[in-house]
């Protein structure tokens, strides 16, 4: 079962079926995400494949992970299977 985890916390989880992988990141669908975790942050980047990035940071006790899940709102259509879907990096441990 693939799991998302920073600060002691797990912040996503998933079934490896609910999950896409993309250049070796997992994408978990919003809704195995705790929202409880998440603030939006005013971050973007841009891919020439996938398109714009929108980034969110962690707060999980306390510590701040600033921009350490990102989501392409409206991928592409090369990309559109992580349509809804959100990656993580920033000392997210991510297991499958």
């Amino acid at each position: 079962m693939p799991t998302a985890t920073w600060n002691g916390a797990v912040i996503a989880e998933a079934r490896d079926d609910e999950v896409e992988i993309v250049e070796n990141n997992v994408y978990f669908l919003m809704s195995a995400v705790r929202p409880e975790y998440l603030l939006l942050s005013e971050t973007q980047s841009f891919c020439g494949w996938k398109g714009t990035a929108n980034y969110f940071s962690l707060s999980v006790d306390g510590a701040l992970n600033r921009d350490a899940v990102w989501t392409y709102r409206n991928p592409m259509a090369a990309a559109s299977q992580i349509a809804g879907r959100v990656a993580f990096w920033k000392s997210v441990k991510v297991e499958r």
